[in-house]
């Protein structure tokens, strides 16, 4: 019997390519040979926090290849027992035998995979000159999501904004080895205004981008608010965007950035120009003027784990 690999938080933070894994993700998304299921998605009380925490599994197969599911917890409140809110492990397994190939720690899957993601949705949505971003949220999933935009655009300037500000600039120490400038800023208002792209990856349950403060040519990138009464962007900010989702299958449903305003008409479901499965095949265009504003929510898809898992397991094997 094959030994069961471990693939540690460790070996992917000091083993990931984001260009190579944004690729790797393109050509998943075009895979239509990929079935994922929609995810379970269970909310369940935390007494001791008098705030529900949520268990999520996430099924993906490929098959005849692999096939893999991840197990995630999310506890919002973790951050005061200095703690990620989200852990998981993903299991990887072979589709044709059914024997578990390895075993994933999912803390640092999920965050390449998640920045990875915004990062090819930001391929067809921003300008292509795009130099400057604003990084709204610092947590672990900041420092990732900056180093993938800047992977597939020419970032020479980021702003970095948190409720922590000591927090704000750990990110931007953290990225001081990078070839852009990262600055802490006080105040969203007064540099949203003059940045490419706005990404935005934080537990709000309360819009933090107002659709007022957004310009002509920007990109706007929601990562968090994962619940349905949960928002980053205002109403504002969907009507005035070409809004794009990551799959229609969770994208709908599973965040108050889409569903809030789709329960309140204030847009309708025609108003989703494609979401990436559409993008990356060809099927549908992305961003068609310099001048428009463009708005993508991802809530993350089961397809993105299988692929990473597969991305860093062939990495994990070649190297040993």
């Amino acid at each position: 019997m094959k030994t069961i690999q471990h693939i540690s938080d460790d070996f992917i933070e000091e083993n990931c390519n984001f260009k190579n894994l944004i690729e790797a993700l393109r050509k998943g998304f075009s895979n239509t040979g990929i079935e994922v299921p929609m995810r379970h998605h269970h909310d369940f009380r935390n007494p001791e926090e008098n705030k529900d925490s949520t268990l999520l599994l996430m099924p993906a197969f490929n098959p005849g290849n692999d096939l893999g599911v991840k197990i995630v917890t999310v506890s919002p409140n973790n951050g005061k027992y200095d703690l990620p809110a989200i852990q998981g492990t993903y299991i990887y397994l072979d589709a044709h035998k059914g024997n578990i190939k390895a075993i994933l720690d999912a803390k640092s899957l999920t965050t390449k995979r998640t920045a990875s993601t915004s990062a090819l949705a930001s391929s067809y949505l921003s300008r292509a000159d795009s130099d400057s971003l604003l990084m709204i949220g610092t947590g672990a999933l900041a420092t990732n999501l900056i180093q993938a935009h800047a992977s597939v655009r020419p970032i020479k300037k980021v702003f970095v904004w948190g409720r922590n500000s000591a927090k704000a600039q750990t990110v931007c120490d953290d990225l001081k080895d990078f070839p852009f400038t990262c600055e802490v800023v006080e105040n969203i208002e007064n540099v949203i205004r003059n940045v490419a792209i706005i990404s935005c990856a934080t537990l709000s349950a309360t819009a933090l981008v107002f659709g007022k403060w957004l310009q002509e040519g920007q990109h706007l990138d929601l990562v968090g608010a994962y619940k349905k009464d949960m928002r980053e962007a205002d109403d504002e900010a969907i009507l005035k965007s070409s809004v794009f989702i990551d799959t229609y299958q969770g994208g709908l449903k599973e965040s108050g950035d889409i569903y809030i305003p789709l329960s309140t008409n204030i847009i309708t479901k025609d108003a989703i120009k494609a979401d990436l499965f559409e993008l990356c095949s060809g099927t549908k265009k992305g961003r068609t003027s310099d001048k428009e504003i463009t708005y993508f929510k991802s809530v993350g898809h089961a397809l993105e784990d299988l692929v990473a898992a597969a991305h860093f397991y062939n990495e994990f094997t070649t190297q040993k």
